[in-house]
């Protein structure tokens, strides 16, 4: 992305680094951490000597705000959204805030309605309701 032009996330103007990179949801990072911590749990007689306090709190963090908890949800909103050809971050935001409206999903990612893509209203409504049944069978 050149200097001049201004970065605007709600038409993907988010820069090359961005657009490529991979994003987690809060619920992808937790599986993570929560492994990573029972790993350390198993290596270590006090666990607590192996675990930094940003660690224990970003843990912390992303179990509170992760909306999906078990594993196979994880993947299965993963596979719902990818489905959708969203970008990375579109699909993190949509996969961490669970907009329950179409309207919600559109103000909270504006960029899903952009000229050009495929997601009418329709769309948009079938993949939230996707990602409620998960939701309500977890």
């Amino acid at each position: 992305m050149s200097g001049e032009e201004e970065e605007n996330a709600a038409e993907l103007k988010i820069g090359d680094d961005f657009l490529k990179a991979k994003c987690l949801m809060n619920c992808e990072v937790s599986l993570i951490l929560e492994h990573k911590y029972e790993q350390l749990q198993q290596m270590s007689d006090d666990p607590m000597n192996q675990v930094s306090q940003v660690f224990e709190k970003s843990l912390q963090y992303v179990k509170r705000f992760s909306r999906y908890k078990n594993p196979d949800a994880v993947r299965q909103v993963r596979e719902i959204l990818s489905r959708y050809q969203l970008a990375e971050f579109e699909l993190c935001v949509l996969g961490n805030l669970c907009p329950e409206t179409v309207e919600e999903a559109i103000a909270m990612v504006p960029s899903i309605k952009t000229k050009g893509r495929a997601h009418d209203d329709e769309a948009i409504d079938k993949m939230l309701n996707d990602l409620s049944l998960i939701k309500k069978f977890e």
